[in-house]
């Protein structure tokens, strides 16, 4: 995948660089595979907003993938590459040899007409699924399940690649190293796809104008300091004033971790973060 840019007829466009999907289906896909979905703006089942900053955008539907891959030894062709909305990673569109067709999560390098398969342990090629245990030391691979049957957990978005680095001395566990960095353990039988996911190049996009960014779903952020003493820790003053240590709208240090899932813990091996970085956890 490529960025396209374009000619510097406006201030916006002199900057502006997209996805360039020409290599993607023009249709949208099989409407069976999609389901219907509703504008939140960042309200949970309460109406609370949990998730600042969104509203309004494009109507979107969600599209029906398959994260388990649970179809073992039943090849599967892919018959089209697919937008979509939802998410910054490409699908797949496979037609099994029953007749199924389901959605994944396209790997870099798949192309249409190839044939693919899942199963505990199958050859080593883009877009293969099999348990993790079965495949070699420095494979790189993404869509991992953290729990067995639970469905692909990490490395889902554009251009991630996660590296398998061996079996535990138990047997029960795999070592993985996320694109942070960080090391951590996963069930041996486990699920991964081989490769590393698609539209690598996504982090070079620049969307150029506010207006792209409201389709997306995404309203404007407001600055703390313009802002009120009692809206914001950056608020209130005459003029502008110094905000001294950064803070966010609740008042905590920006930089502090918020992590406080204590029942995986003993699964991560290194972080992401050193300890002798700011705002570690000590």
């Amino acid at each position: 995948m490529a960025v396209r840019s374009f000619k510097a007829t406006t201030s916006s466009r002199r900057t502006t660089r997209l996805e360039d999907r020409s290599h993607l289906e023009k249709d949208s896909g099989p409407r069976s595979l999609t389901a219907p979905k509703k504008k939140r703006a960042g309200r949970n089942n309460q109406g609370k907003v949990t998730v600042r900053h969104r509203g309004g955008g494009f109507k979107r539907r969600l599209r029906k993938i398959d994260f388990k891959r649970e179809k073992f030894g039943i090849e599967a062709k892919v018959i089209g590459l697919y937008f979509d909305p939802n998410r910054t990673a490409h699908l797949a569109l496979l037609q099994y040899v029953d007749g199924e067709r389901r959605y994944i999560i396209a790997p870099k390098d798949l192309k249409v007409g190839d044939v693919i398969v899942s199963g505990e342990k199958v050859d080593v090629l883009p877009g293969n699924a099999m348990m993790v245990k079965n495949i070699p030391s420095g494979t790189v691979v993404h869509c991992v399940e953290s729990r067995v049957g639970m469905g692909a957990t990490f490395g889902r978005s554009a251009g991630q690649e996660i590296i398998v680095q061996g079996i535990d001395p138990t047997g029960k566990y795999v070592q993985i190293k996320m694109t942070s960095g960080e090391i951590r353990l996963v069930p041996a039988e486990a699920m991964a796809t081989v490769g590393q996911v698609g539209n690598e190049d996504r982090l070079n996009v620049k969307l150029g104008k506010a207006g792209r960014k409201r389709n997306l779903g995404w309203r404007p952020v407001v600055r703390g300091m313009a802002m009120h003493a009692v809206e914001h820790p950056h608020g209130g003053g005459e003029g502008k004033g110094s905000i001294g240590m950064a803070k966010d709208i609740w008042g905590n240090r920006i930089g502090t971790r918020t992590r406080k899932n204590k029942r995986t813990e003993r699964y991560i091996i290194k972080r992401r973060r050193s300890k002798n970085r700011p705002f570690a956890k000590k």
